[in-house]
C-alpha cells in the first residue's frame, strides 16, 4: 500500500484518545484511505485500547507517522497543502460546500483543542465544518466527525 496514491487521506493532528484513532484507523482500512498521525500522540501506538477499536483491520492499514506538521508538510506521501481539508468548528464554510476529488486530505485536531495556529494558518482558506443542528452544543466524537466527512467526500470521489 505505501507508495500507492490513496483516494483519500484521513489526517490527525496530536490525537489523543487511543480509542478515537483506532476507529478511525478501522474506517481507514475500510474505505482504503492512509491515515496520516501527526505527533506527538497522547498515548502509546501499542495501547491496547488502541488495538482493541481498531480490531483485526490495523494490519491491513496504511499508516504513515509524522515527527511533527512541518514533517508532515514535507512529507512524499503525504498530499499538498492544497489538497488538504481542515475540519474545525471555527469555520463559516460547511462540509456540504467541500468539492473533494481523488488524494484530498482530511485533517482534524486534537480532541480536546484543535489544531494549532499554525495550521489553520497554512489551511485558511479550505477550512470546512459539519453542520450543527443544534448549535448550543460544543461539536462531535472525533471519530464521529472523521466517518462524516470521509464518508461524504468518498461518495464525491467514488462518483467521478
Amino acid at each position: 500500500m505505501e507508495g500507492e496514491t490513496p483516494a483519500l487521506h484521513i489526517i490527525l493532528h496530536n490525537p489523543k484518545i487511543p480509542q478515537n484513532t483506532g476507529n478511525i484507523g478501522r474506517m481507514c482500512a475500510i474505505i482504503g484511505a492512509r491515515l496520516h498521525l501527526i505527533h506527538p500522540l497522547g498515548f502509546i501506538i501499542t495501547d491496547s485500547k488502541l488495538k482493541r477499536s481498531g480490531m483485526d483491520y490495523w494490519y491491513k492499514l496504511d499508516v504513515v507517522h509524522h515527527k511533527d506538521w512541518e514533517s508532515f508538510k514535507k512529507s512524499p506521501l503525504a498530499p499538498p497543502l492544497s489538497r488538504i481539508w481542515l475540519l474545525t468548528t471555527k469555520s463559516e464554510r460547511s462540509l456540504w460546500d467541500g468539492k473533494f476529488e481523488r488524494g484530498d486530505g482530511l485533517l482534524f485536531g486534537a480532541e480536546d483543542c484543535g489544531c494549532p495556529q499554525c495550521v489553520h494558518d497554512d489551511l485558511a482558506a479550505r477550512r470546512l465544518k459539519i453542520p450543527q443542528f443544534t448549535p448550543e452544543l460544543r461539536s462531535l466524537n472525533l471519530s464521529t466527525a472523521a466517518g462524516i466527512a470521509a464518508y461524504e467526500a468518498m461518495r464525491q470521489i467514488m462518483r467521478t
